[in-house]
């Protein structure tokens, strides 16, 4: 029952729905104690050769009556329980939500994406189980339970009464044995849906790469292995579930063996009447609802607290970015000065970056190269305020970013990452997904700053072609070009180029270079690349590896430096060289 106190805060909040819920269902209970004893009145009458038309007629319009009520009571619990247990889904949902919104790379990188989806869905549906037909079966088998004993030994006798249900409290008995035992198992297996779920995402996502490695079979058989555990799960949950059930009927048919008994030795010694039996015995009848409905609410209640501690489990998670309590909502502008003395991953002892020290003014554009490895991506993470525990200080306008409100400072960088993420939707609104009210020709020129205005004109609806999940009707440089266009959109503050040209042709690299200097010339922009021929033109260059800076310049005075930069540089221009003397043999 412990379900029910953890979620009071819900409880309190819609105490005046449950409540009218409840009533109706004491009514609903009152109601179902006549029929009974109407049914007992006419046998009894019957017995005594004394039924009339208009006695029989009255009886049955009472009992027609009753059955209009009823059917008014139930429909009215039902809209207040349930509609209530709903109204709990939505606000889970949404707790839900907004938590993955606020956190952390870390958090991302902690949990799958199928245990998040999990969360999202059986998690919350089973929770909300607990407020709809939870609270439903617990009021009712009470309410009814309590409503029949008194009925059966207020109008027929006390100590049959007593004598039917001594054998029901061996259900108690039974529910605290298995209660830790049923959660534990409930719990396992939330888990184990959850791992299917990550599984199956993890393999649609990645189907080209199965297909294209001839790994389907190997995959196939993972599955199934994560199937069994799954079912595993499943079957010892539900194993213990089902013994309630049993033991119930075992309990009922106890208590209608004691009822025959006693009872019919009640009528032969005429302390109750024979109309008064077959009252007890349909009274018994209503009794049963209860009795079954403890094994379907314990199994439920266990289901609900194992999920309810899973999302919960989820939401106690904290995000590692430091937000201020009175953070700065105003728009970050002026010099960039980023100096971090050293940082490393959460969870990971190793340096990822030292020593890292460099000034970018505003409109001016800094390039960042290095080795795979050597630590650009993790300058644009911390950048990104990805993460915020750094020794070391980053500031825009002298004012530490930290400092900053985070949406207010992301809201003025424009980032494309080395891995675009395109919505499922058409070209125009991935272009305009920053600012969706944006006019056609503002989405237009951000086509054509980034090259793409030539590729949408040949597709067959232009901008209203459908991109397909993840963007699968394009190439891998029409994909780079789209996440361009919706970074410059907006004319941030600061465009973030994470190795975002790989995938275009050198031509089209230089036309994207050329438009961006001559849009953005009061913009600041930082281009992080593996094909230097994309930071020529920067107005400093530094080169990482290692995780610290090992050479900084320009583009010339980096040749001259005949180091790392120069010797990649004219060994890329050789390749170039070489690949197009191919092409142009071709």
């Amino acid at each position: 029952m412990g379900i029910f106190s953890r979620l009071s805060w819900f409880f309190k909040r819609q105490w005046r729905q449950y409540l009218l819920g409840v009533v109706a269902l004491i009514l609903v209970a009152l109601c179902n104690v006549v029929p009974p004893r109407i049914i007992g009145n006419v046998v009894d009458t019957v017995s005594r050769r004394n039924m009339t038309v208009k006695y029989l007629t009255i009886n049955m319009v009472v009992l027609f009556v009753i059955a209009i009520v009823q059917y008014l009571l139930r429909f009215l619990w039902q809209k207040m329980i349930y509609g209530s247990s709903y109204v709990l889904e939505r606000e889970l949902r949404s707790r839900l939500f907004r938590h993955f919104m606020k956190m952390d790379t870390t958090f991302y990188q902690k949990w799958r994406t199928g245990d998040l989806m999990a969360h999202a869905t059986n998690d919350i549906d089973a929770v909300r189980d607990v407020a709809g037909p939870g609270i439903l079966t617990l009021a009712d088998s009470v309410i009814t339970g309590v409503s029949m004993i008194v009925a059966m030994g207020l109008f027929v006798d006390w100590k049959l009464t007593l004598m039917a249900v001594l054998p029901l409290l061996l259900l108690a008995l039974m529910a605290n044995v298995l209660g830790g035992k049923i959660h534990t198992a409930f719990k396992n297996s939330q888990a184990s849906f959850s791992s299917i779920n990550n599984k199956t995402q993890e393999s649609v996502v990645g189907i080209k790469v199965l297909k294209a490695l001839g790994q389907e079979q190997e995959d196939e058989a993972d599955f199934d292995e994560y199937v069994k555990d799954n079912i595993k799960a499943n079957k010892r949950s539900y194993r213990l579930g089902a013994m309630f059930d049993p033991l119930t009927t075992l309990i009922m048919g106890i208590s209608y063996t004691l009822t025959i008994v006693f009872g019919g030795l009640a009528v032969i010694n005429q302390r109750i009447t024979i109309g008064q039996l077959v009252s007890f015995i349909t009274y018994m009848a209503e009794l049963m609802w209860p009795m079954y409905a403890v094994g379907s609410l314990f199994n439920l209640l266990e289901r609900g607290s194992a999920s309810y501690d899973r999302i919960n489990e989820l939401l106690l998670e904290k995000s590692s970015l430091v937000q201020t309590k009175h953070a700065f909502t105003t728009v970050p502008n002026g010099t960039l000065n980023f100096a971090v003395d050293q940082f490393h991953y959460p969870d990971d002892d190793a340096i990822a970056l030292k020593n890292v020290h460099f000034k970018l003014d505003a409109g001016q554009t800094l390039g960042i190269v290095g080795p795979t490895g050597g630590g650009k991506s993790t300058i644009i993470g911390l950048l990104m305020r990805d993460f915020d525990h750094y020794d070391g200080l980053i500031t825009v306008g002298k004012i530490d970013i930290r400092k900053y409100e985070l949406n207010s400072y992301l809201d003025t960088i424009g980032y494309v990452p080395q891995t675009n993420f395109l919505f499922s939707t058409n070209v125009r609104d991935n272009v305009r997904f920053a600012d969706i009210e944006a006019p056609a020709a503002a989405v237009e020129k951000a086509s054509h700053i980034a090259d793409l205005d030539g590729d949408i004109k040949q597709m067959a609806d232009g901008y209203d072609t459908q991109v397909g999940e993840l963007g699968v009707s394009l190439s891998g440089g029409q994909k780079q070009r789209l996440a361009i266009a919706r970074a410059v959109l907006s004319d941030p503050k600061l465009l973030i180029l994470d190795d975002s040209l790989s995938a275009v042709d050198s031509k089209t690299e230089r036309n994207i270079e050329t438009r961006i200097a001559k849009n953005r010339r009061h913009g600041t922009t930082i281009i992080a690349a593996s094909r230097l021929s994309s930071v020529e033109s920067a107005d400093e260059i530094i080169v990482v590896a290692d995780g610290t800076i090992v050479e900084k310049g320009t583009h010339q005075e980096l040749l001259h430096q005949a180091g790392w930069y120069a010797d990649t540089f004219n060994l890329q221009a050789r390749n170039a060289e070489l690949e197009g003397r191919l092409s142009n043999e071709k």
